[in-house]
């Protein structure tokens, strides 16, 4: 059964033709300079309590997508509607758009101040934002630390005093404590071990249903994706490529590239990594290419085993997939999909029911 995702009648966020660029110096005291396209014309919605997965290789933007969401970066054009409200547009604190937009980053570690304990880690939002202090601010983040399965005498320890899937459950409290309506989680579980990464999912799928948070959850590591997405997208060189729900991405695949990520993914049935050993085999072994000189036409014909004149020499326009989404490939505007088979036989998983924030 698919992954059921909620529904509303506009986004809760919208992303249309957003670009980020950065100039970097090369050379001799920095006298040649260069532009990176770090985002290229990306365009895509969040729904209320809804999860999209972002998912490519490094360097293919990525993190500075969710950078720019948040703000953190500035985008050179384009626009990003917070439930119908200009982001670009806003100056001066922000202190509405800091409690509905919040993040959790990769390292919590090097997210957490270590001068500070959990107390005022969670609590400092809270008196910024709410005017809380005193008991009434420790006894919101005793509660807050209760939510993610933390105690109440972990108030007043230090980020080294815990495990680091235990500082990602602070971080996490410390995201919760403004009740945002959208979390981008930007690779919130790549540094943890396995069976952390498991706690930590378990968590962030738990808040969503009890407070209908919708996610941008960035990360590389595509089971992770399937195991907590509602739908996907996948980047390369600062462009989305394919889009769409998170199963049928992974089951039949429109893009080459998107092929290429899955048959570089380990699976535990034999004959589903046989078929993607043998997939990896047809592909060429190329790398990305630099961003600051992208390739013309589409930007993975260099590496496309299918890849034809027309790939060489026009951006491919998105067009709609079978089975929901859209994918950015001249073979779909050609003809019959020359791939779309079966990858892996991974057993589906339900979503757990998205209820209103409570």
């Amino acid at each position: 059964m698919a992954h059921a995702a909620p529904g509303a009648n506009t986004p809760l966020l919208e992303v249309e033709d957003l670009h980020v660029d950065f100039r970097v110096r090369r050379g001799l005291f920095g006298a040649a300079s260069y532009t990176v396209h770090a985002v290229a014309g990306v365009s895509f919605g969040i729904e209320r309590g809804e999860t999209l997965g972002i998912v490519g290789e490094s360097g293919s933007g990525k993190s500075t997508l969710g950078r720019a969401l948040l703000r953190l970066v500035d985008a050179k054009r384009g626009a990003i509607r917070l439930d119908g409200r200009e982001v670009r547009n806003l100056t001066g604190r922000m202190l509405d758009f800091r409690r509905d937009l919040q993040v959790v980053f990769q390292d919590p570690q090097a997210s957490l101040n270590p001068s500070m304990v959990v107390a005022d880690i969670v609590g400092e939002p809270l008196t910024i934002h709410f005017g809380l202090r005193g008991a009434e601010r420790d006894s919101r983040v005793a509660e807050l630390l209760g939510r993610v399965g933390l105690a109440h005498y972990h108030l007043e320890r230090y980020p080294s005093e815990f495990s680091g899937g235990q500082r990602q459950r602070i971080a996490v409290a410390r995201a919760l404590a403004l009740e945002p309506r959208l979390i981008v989680c930007d690779e919130p579980v790549s540094a943890l071990d396995v069976s952390t990464q498991s706690q930590a999912i378990n968590l962030l799928e738990e808040l969503q249903a009890s407070f209908g948070i919708a996610y941008l959850f960035i990360a590389h590591d595509l089971a992770v994706v399937r195991h907590i997405s509602h739908r996907v997208g996948v980047m390369y060189l600062g462009r989305l490529v394919e889009l769409g729900p998170v199963d049928r991405v992974h089951e039949l695949p429109a893009h080459p590239y998107t092929e290429m990520l899955l048959a570089a993914a380990p699976v535990a049935d034999v004959a589903a990594q046989r078929r993607r050993k043998a997939a990896r085999r047809q592909m060429p072994a190329t790398e990305l290419p630099s961003p600051i000189a992208p390739p013309p036409g589409c930007p993975f014909h260099t590496r496309c085993t299918h890849a034809m004149d027309v790939c060489r020499r026009e951006m491919p326009s998105p067009s709609p997939v079978d089975g929901g989404g859209w994918v950015a490939c001249h073979l779909q505007s050609a003809g019959p999909r020359l791939a779309g088979r079966p990858l892996s036989v991974e057993p589906k998983r339900q979503r757990p029911a998205v209820s209103g924030r409570t």
